[in-house]
């Protein structure tokens, strides 16, 4: 029989498949990414299957039909130089286009090494997200000299988080928020003043360490309370974060926690770049889902 590719939706199951090759490519996935993910659009995730086989995926979330984002796009490295994972990456753009409204975005986080590759798929090149690894001690603790009041996201209204959230990502993501604020094995935080929400973050686990992302601030002084408290989640292992570049104040803050970078994506978008508070955005939620 002659040689068959078929892409199509993929799963629940397969998800699973996915977020391990994410791990064994050094992805560092979160412990419940996969239910997280999946409660977000079930619709997202496609798989390549040859011959019978699953051999690649990807995900192409929809945030209504206002954004969207590819992600997750691994082939298994036995099938790769085949032409394969360019019919699944082109397969799986053009499904995300067809979700969406004409003058809608896409964005994606890739590797440098494909940066090319997906300039050629018609997206171009927005700023770096740097990834950055910080090892916390058993010892520590949230010495901080703020005013500012933390809190657990949990007790802030939903609307309140929505609404600080859609300054700082290009669509609203009402079921992507109640899935990841309240995931297990996470601590969300959010930071008051005057009865104002001026930024929040959440820190999950993940197969190595903890990450943390979002990290959302009104400015500098707020996000280095939120990144200490966060930080006593991660106590005695790594913790990362993915800062965008065009944020200098966040590449500070990393620096100023003594983070080393050891990651890196382009940023790129597919049509216009998304009007952001990035003088907000401290940690990038995802490289996954945006």
């Amino acid at each position: 029989m002659p040689d068959k590719l078929i892409i199509r939706n993929m799963t629940r199951p397969e998800v699973d498949i996915l977020i391990e090759w994410a791990a064994n490519e050094g992805w560092n996935p979160g412990l419940h990414d996969a239910e997280t993910f999946w409660a977000t659009d079930s619709e997202a995730f496609i798989a390549a299957e040859y011959n019978g086989k699953l051999i690649g995926g990807g995900a192409i979330t929809a945030y209504q039909d206002e954004f969207g984002f590819m992600g997750f796009f691994i082939v298994q490295p036995e099938y790769r130089g085949r032409g394969l994972g360019n019919t699944l990456w082109h397969a799986r753009r053009d499904r995300l286009l067809a979700r969406l409204r004409p003058d809608a975005s896409i964005g994606l986080d890739g590797v440098f090494a494909m940066q090319n590759y997906y300039a050629k798929g018609g997206f171009v090149f927005s700023h770096r997200d740097i990834r950055f690894r910080a090892e916390i001690p058993d010892y520590y603790e949230a010495v901080v000299n703020d005013e500012a009041e933390i809190i657990p996201l949990a007790s802030v209204p939903f609307d309140q988080i929505q609404t600080y959230d859609r300054t700082c990502f290009p669509a609203p993501r009402t079921a992507f928020l109640k899935a990841w604020l309240n995931q297990p094995d996470a601590l969300a935080l959010g930071c008051r003043r005057e009865e104002t929400l001026t930024g929040f973050g959440v820190v999950r686990r993940c197969r190595e360490g903890c990450k943390i992302g979002p990290l959302f601030a009104d400015e500098n002084q707020t996000a280095r309370t939120l990144y200490k408290h966060l930080a006593v989640f991660a106590k005695g292992g790594p913790l990362y974060l993915d800062v965008p570049e065009n944020n200098p104040a966040a590449i500070e803050l990393a620096h100023h926690h003594e983070m080393i970078e050891v990651f890196g994506c382009a940023r790129m978008y597919l049509g216009p770049s998304p009007m952001l508070a990035h003088e907000r955005i401290f940690g990038v939620t995802t490289f996954e889902l945006g």
